[in-house]
């Protein structure tokens, strides 16, 4: 339990969270392909005369279905104000397209990003990615598998780190395993579209679309900083499964569990001041960039 007066900090940090409105892109909407989907639009958020600036690249969750590159809570402002070009990309979404175009959609963003962000004030070989939930996932699966991003020209050493928040899926076969055990043993049915028909229905490419499958040595892989939820069973071992074959691969990677929190807050929260993920965050970004 949080001591009445840590409560009452988290909480009104919480309600400022809810209260604060976000600040407007500098460039919203701006096309990534050609033709360019409705969905294959970013948004740029970068400070008053930006020049080669280091770049997040935020993208959102949704469970792979819903989601939308507005949904981006304090992040921006607080990063700008750090100083960087923040980006939040949308991409298509299931059951429209098959999870691989996801993919491509997202590693196309990012080749978009790499080719053109100096316009707007950013560093192209400067880029920190980030996601939460489903963009934890595809996040994570950016910086791991490198096929995604050399197609669109983008080489892993243009990546200084990566942050994947509250993901579930970095091993997709112990998820689907872990998910549907669980329902098993307690009699219920399994979901009509859950991760097993989501990633295809194909235990070849639910380990192909796993990030622990390809964080192997020698790829370049840039450090990764896995924030999860402390008290929850299966991102919990998610982060730390993934944490552990990271190191084993010799990445620099840290997985930090965020207490008194949720899935929703922990991604809501980044950018309050005191919030605990937050310090992390910016520590491990502050080691990156020294790189």
């Amino acid at each position: 339990m949080l001591a009445p007066s840590l409560l009452i900090t988290a909480t009104v940090a919480r309600a400022a969270v809810a209260d604060v409105p976000a600040i407007p892109p500098t460039a919203a909407n701006v096309a990534y392909a050609a033709p360019a989907h409705e969905r294959q639009v970013l948004d740029i958020y970068a400070p008053p005369g930006a020049k080669n600036l280091p770049v997040v690249f935020w993208i959102h969750g949704g469970g792979w279905q819903a989601g939308d590159k507005r949904s981006v809570q304090l992040k921006p402002q607080t990063f700008v104000a750090k100083g960087f070009v923040f980006v939040s990309t949308n991409y298509r979404l299931l059951p429209d397209v098959e999870m691989r175009t996801i993919f491509q959609d997202v590693a196309k963003s990012l080749g978009w990003v790499h080719k053109h962000i100096a316009k707007h004030g950013g560093d192209p070989n400067r880029i920190l990615v980030m996601g939460h939930s489903a963009g934890a996932q595809l996040a994570a699966l950016m910086c791991t598998d490198d096929r995604y991003l050399k197609a669109e020209g983008v080489p892993f050493s243009a990546l200084k780190g990566c942050v994947p928040v509250d993901g579930d899926t970095y091993d997709i076969p112990a998820m689907i395993d872990t998910a549907e055990t669980r329902l098993r043993v307690h009699g219920m049915p399994m979901p009509k579209y859950g991760h097993r028909l989501k990633f295809g229905n194909d235990a070849a490419l639910h380990r192909d679309y796993s990030a622990v499958t390809h964080a192997t040595k020698g790829r370049g892989i840039p450090p990764f900083l896995i924030l999860y939820v402390a008290d929850h069973p299966d991102n919990s071992a998610q982060a730390r499964r993934f944490e552990s074959v990271l190191k084993e691969a010799g990445v620099t990677a840290k997985a930090f569990g965020g207490r008194e929190t949720n899935h929703t807050r922990i991604n809501a929260e980044l950018g309050v001041t005191d919030d605990s993920p937050t310090k992390e965050l910016f520590a491990f970004v502050g080691e990156c960039l020294k790189k």
